[in-house]
Formats: C-alpha cells, structure tokens, sequence
C-alpha cells in the first residue's frame, strides 16, 4: 500500500511540474531552454520514480524528488508553496501506507487470510466491512 500512494503522489506531481512549464514559460525571466528542458526532464523523473518506489532506495528517491520540486520555486515562486504542499502530502501517503500494512499484518496474524476462510466466511468475532 505504502508503494502505491507514494507512486500516486509522484504521479500527481508530474502533473504539477508540467503545468508550472507552462506556466514558467510565459512568467519566468529564465532562459527557454532552463525552463522546458530542466521541467519536463523532472516530469519524466518523477513518472519514472512513480514505477521505482517498491526499490530499497525508491522512498529515498522520492525524497530527493520532493526537495527539487520545491527549488523549482527559484524559477517559478509558486512552486515553493506548492512543493512543500506535496513534500508533506508524500510524508503524509507514506505514513498512512505504513499504518494500512501493519493494520494487515496484525489482521492476517489475528484472523487469517480471507483466503483461508472456510467458504469466504470470516470466523466468528472477526471484524468484516460496513
């Protein structure tokens, strides 16, 4: 689970690198060719990232991917406030996976798979949906 909000937030912020492109191309003093090719090349990285995050070193990625996101406020301030917005939206998914897959652990160790269960019943006592 932690993979995959981490690689939804690196998505979301792929998106967001490319929109403040456009938007730096036509608000920025820097040159063109700082402002496309340094921009899109970080959209690409982080879609690559977004596929990397279930590597050891993915998480750490990301983190490095967090930090450039917010110096993109030196071409284009925005991107400071909106940077850091995503820098604790990506501290916040990876928590938040975190917290899912030791709640599954400790789910599985109490009650077993619901791929063990007789039927597809739960046993007696154990907690179902809704």
């Amino acid at each position: 689970m932690t993979a995959r909000l981490a690689a939804s937030v690196l998505v979301l912020e792929a998106f967001l690198v490319f929109f403040a492109v456009l938007a730096a191309s036509q608000l920025s003093d820097a040159p063109a060719g700082l402002v496309w090719g340094g921009g899109l090349g970080l959209a690409v990285v982080l879609l690559l990232a977004s596929g990397l995050v279930r590597r050891p070193w993915g998480i750490a990625l990301g983190w490095v991917l967090q930090a450039v996101v917010v110096l993109g406020g030196l071409v284009l301030p925005a991107m400071f406030a909106l940077g850091a917005l995503f820098a604790v939206l990506w501290s916040a998914m990876l928590r938040l996976g975190r917290k899912v897959e030791r709640d599954r652990a400790a789910f599985v160790e109490r009650w077993g798979h619901p791929d063990t269960w007789d039927d597809g019943q739960p046993p007696a006592g154990a907690p179902t949906r809704g």
